[in-house]
């Protein structure tokens, strides 16, 4: 039997750069799947681009820190400053969220407002997701349920990934993931009883959180090698290099170039793996 792999795309959106770099690995590579900020800058010509490509799934990218917000700042001052920018420490601003009420109830204004903003595009939700996982805030996370339920969205990533299989990848910063293994094993452990409230679903395992930015050909052919036969998703950061615009990620061309790699493909067909959308587990 085939092995079910969701190939997916964050940060589609916020800047022509990484818009291209999406399009470019569905149209002549492997990917699926991609996470929309509706507050990006170039999430029009995102929105556009998408529906050119119906083949080509797409959630919401909900982005809550090191980003833009969709609300004005009059609306949400103790989240954003004068050009709807988030906060670009993200511990600071999870401390603020969980202490400062005013900040509660504006979070709870601009998330629902992402979710229709995504509505408003006219292209189906296929999932929802959070730039550096901010939607599993313990704050955050029943609003990010219920609206997902409210709106029709069935999937929700929950960044759960067995460490050691990416240890006997890779090796390196060993330290750094065992404490995001620590801390998002328990958020995501805090978030399962949201999903089973609201009849919302997540698949087993999502490849990427210890390997961010470092999604490269070799780390992908030794993970192809080791995946189980349950669904699962990669998430990954493509971009295309750019010497007029500034880089959003600095090893997105890396990331594209393994999306599009020759090797990649014909790995997924000896493993008889299976390139999916969350809506073909529906």
């Amino acid at each position: 039997m085939s092995i079910k792999l969701i190939i997916n795309a964050d940060d589609f959106g916020v800047s022509s750069t990484v818009n291209q770099a999406v399009v470019t690995a569905h149209d002549e590579g492997i990917l699926t799947s991609c996470s929309l900020m509706v507050g990006g800058d170039a999430c029009d010509e995102a929105v556009a681009l998408a529906k050119a490509r119906p083949r080509l799934s797409v959630g919401l990218h909900l982005t809550l820190v090191c980003g833009k917000s969709v609300l004005p700042p009059t609306e949400i001052p103790h989240l954003v400053d004068g050009q709807r920018q988030f906060a670009s420490n993200p511990v600071i601003a999870g401390v603020r969220y969980f202490f400062d009420p005013r900040c509660r109830a504006e979070l709870r204004r601009e998330i629902r407002a992402q979710f229709e903003r995504f509505l408003a595009t006219g292209l189906p939700c296929s999932h929802v997701d959070g730039h550096l996982h901010f939607h599993l805030h313990p704050v955050v996370f029943p609003t990010v349920a219920a609206c997902a339920a409210a709106f029709g969205v069935r999937f929700v990533r929950l960044p759960r990934e067995r460490l050691w299989r990416n240890l006997a990848i890779r090796r390196q910063g060993w330290p750094v993931k065992v404490g995001h293994r620590m801390v998002f094993g328990w958020l995501s452990a805090l978030a399962t009883r949201h999903l089973r409230q609201h009849h919302l679903r997540a698949v087993d395992e999502v490849h990427g959180l210890y390997e961010t930015g470092r999604f490269t050909e070799d780390y992908w052919l030794a993970l192809l090698d080791r995946l189980s036969a349950a669904p699962q998703e990669v998430y990954c950061h493509p971009e295309v290099a750019s010497p007029m615009l500034p880089a959003h990620n600095a090893q997105g061309p890396a990331e594209l170039a393994a999306l599009l790699s020759p090797q990649v493909k014909a790995r997924l067909r000896q493993r008889h793996i299976q390139p999916v959308t969350y809506a073909d587990l529906s």
